[in-house]
């Protein structure tokens, strides 16, 4: 893996994890025979090297659904709000 790559794809996302989830889910992609968004270097050039310049390029974006993160918070607190008011086991 190019670390410079890495480096330049971590600043067009910042976070870890989603920078992880979509360099994993691209590569499993790639592996299994999607055709890449840009040309490859080389024919041998690794997949993971290729979805790292897919995202340094532009060619390969992340969104985040805000509203999706608000309803797990709101669940999250629901639920532990349920918890407490309730006993875990019977007397």
């Amino acid at each position: 893996m190019n670390t410079e790559l890495l480096k330049k794809a971590h600043e067009r996302i910042p976070s870890v994890p989603v920078l992880v989830n979509l360099i994993s889910k691209r590569t499993r992609e790639l592996i299994e025979g999607k055709k890449p968004l840009i040309k490859p270097e080389s024919f041998d050039e690794e997949k993971v090297d290729t979805v790292l310049r897919e995202i340094v390029e532009g060619r390969l974006i992340s969104e985040v659904d805000f509203d999706a993160i608000a309803r797990a918070e709101d669940a999250k607190n629901r639920w532990d709000k349920h918890a407490l008011t309730k006993p875990f086991y019977a007397d």
